[in-house]
């Protein structure tokens, strides 16, 4: 943002400790850093606030394509493909649970008794 190099910033100094003196130079940098920290933290408040805002607007943005896109594969559906399932009777219901149970667990068989 700034670029100041080495020679520049020698010049500063040097300006610096004839304008202050070098009695005053530590009370002056103190000063300048704590006026550094101020805008920097003011800086850093303000950035956080503007990444807070443009979050929001990209949150916005997806949803109202996500509702674009809910609508068209909505209105691309059939709306039977949509109906509810027939309720299965409580007979085949328990007669088909009781199909699965025994795939699931059949019976285990005696092994043959014999000598060893």
């Amino acid at each position: 943002m700034f670029e100041i190099g080495a020679s520049e910033l020698l010049v500063i100094v040097v300006v610096a400790i004839l304008v202050i003196g070098p009695k005053d130079m530590p009370a002056a940098l103190r000063a300048a850093g704590r006026w550094v920290g101020k805008i920097r933290r003011t800086s850093a408040h303000f950035r956080a606030g503007f990444d807070a805002m443009v979050r929001e607007a990209e949150l916005e943005e997806m949803e109202r394509k996500w509702k674009e896109q809910n609508a068209q594969i909505m209105a691309q559906t059939p709306k039977d493909e949509m109906a509810p399932l027939p309720e299965a009777t409580s007979a085949s219901a328990e007669a088909a649970i009781d199909t699965a149970e025994t795939a699931a667990n059949p019976t285990p068989t005696k092994p043959p008794v014999g000598d060893e």
